[in-house]
């Protein structure tokens, strides 16, 4: 069963004002027969007869559902200014959030669109409508949320991705993926389908809220320049920005600020 772990952790900023209570909680994934841990952020405004939006953050290769808070922990005030609450799932050292084709243990994109957000929806008091739903990610946990809200399209209506795996095919020998898709050389196809660029020539994404954005001296910078181009091609309406930055906890740390108030706007025009 799906349950809450009874103890919430209380962030306290300096005049001793509660901003924010945080929840671990464990979901159980039937899809992948285990359960699985998240932080969920609540606003100090939250309460149970007043359903608010819901931003679920994605971690990056190597990380754990920590990471978010870890590396910029001013999203609880964020989170508290927006009046949201913030959902940091874990997603596995290196899962890039796929539902494999060969490795049935790893189900990531079923348990958050599937069962994570049906939990969270029931256990808090959520605005359940897509355009209060966002989803965003950093690194291989940006190419996770840009891929699941493609594809779950009335689940999500705003999507981010801070310095994301957008294209994998460059790839083919870097972070473990070929355990989780097949090596490219002999599963081609996989490479094609599971990559986020790919999903434009495929879905509606005219319909889902797109942010994103890379730092210039970050190795995926390539990959986010040809996601923009594409999506520009397409006359697809998107968010896109490169500024000074690299692959590390500062850029991320810097870049969410932007992608929340982002998202903050979405909803305020539902």
């Amino acid at each position: 069963m799906m349950k809450k772990i009874a103890f919430c952790l209380l962030f306290i900023i300096g005049s001793f004002h509660a901003i924010a209570s945080i929840d671990t909680v464990l979901v159980y994934s039937k899809s992948m027969n285990k359960s699985i841990k998240a932080l969920v952020i609540k606003p100090d405004t939250y309460a149970k007869n007043n359903p608010i939006p819901v931003v679920y953050l994605l971690h990056g290769h190597g990380a754990n559902y920590m990471q978010w808070l870890n590396n910029a922990p001013s999203i609880v005030q964020q989170g508290k200014e927006m009046n949201s609450i913030l959902v940091l799932p874990d997603g596995g050292l290196n899962s890039w959030y796929f539902d494999s084709p060969i490795n049935s243990t790893v189900r990531y994109e079923s348990f958050i669109v599937k069962e994570l957000v049906p939990f969270i929806d029931s256990a808090y008091a959520t605005k359940t409508n897509k355009n209060f739903r966002a989803i965003a990610g950093l690194s291989m946990g940006g190419h996770g949320a840009f891929y699941i809200a493609m594809r779950n399209q009335s689940v999500f209506g705003s999507a981010g991705s801070i310095c994301g795996g957008l294209d994998i095919r460059p790839f083919p020998n870097n972070w473990q993926i070929n355990q989780l898709i097949g090596s490219i050389q002999e599963f081609p196809e996989n490479w094609e389908k599971y990559t986020v660029i790919n999903l434009i020539d495929s879905i509606d994404v005219s319909k889902l809220n797109l942010i994103f954005d890379c730092g210039l001296s970050d190795f995926f910078l390539n990959v986010n320049r040809a996601m923009h181009q594409k999506l520009l091609s397409k006359k697809i309406p998107h968010d896109y920005t490169e500024r000074p930055g690299n692959h590390n906890a500062a850029y991320w740390g810097n870049s969410i600020n932007y992608q929340l108030l982002y998202f903050q706007h979405q909803f305020s025009k539902n």
